[in-house]
């Protein structure tokens, strides 16, 4: 069964996605990647910058996404799925676009 997550990166400015492929642990964070770069993603905000840092050192995955507020979510895709990761990114810019969307009404009532 496909779960259907909604993301939009409109309040994205960049996300970084850092993995070792030779761990074991990264396939969770190697899907989000493919998710997040998905034509009907990327089309939701072209200015956001996707960028793979692929190591080979054994370092733990993780994926940095900066806002365009200066935020910041970090995460640590080895204790994470996919799911949850696209949850956390997907809600987080939700609440942002709800906050960006309450003040411009607040500025144009």
């Amino acid at each position: 069964m496909a779960t259907r997550i909604n993301v939009v990166l409109r309040p994205v400015k960049s996300i970084v996605v850092r993995f070792c492929p030779f761990e074991s642990n990264v396939e969770s964070t190697r899907k989000f990647l493919e998710c997040i770069s998905r034509k009907n993603i990327q089309a939701t905000n072209r200015n956001c910058e996707v960028a793979v840092d692929v190591r080979h050192d054994g370092s733990e995955p993780l994926v940095d996404v900066m806002f365009a507020d200066g935020d910041r979510l970090i995460m640590k895709g080895a204790n994470l799925t996919t799911v949850e990761m696209l949850t956390a990114l997907g809600s987080r810019c939700n609440t942002k676009e709800l906050k960006a969307e309450q003040k411009s009404k607040k500025k144009n009532p």
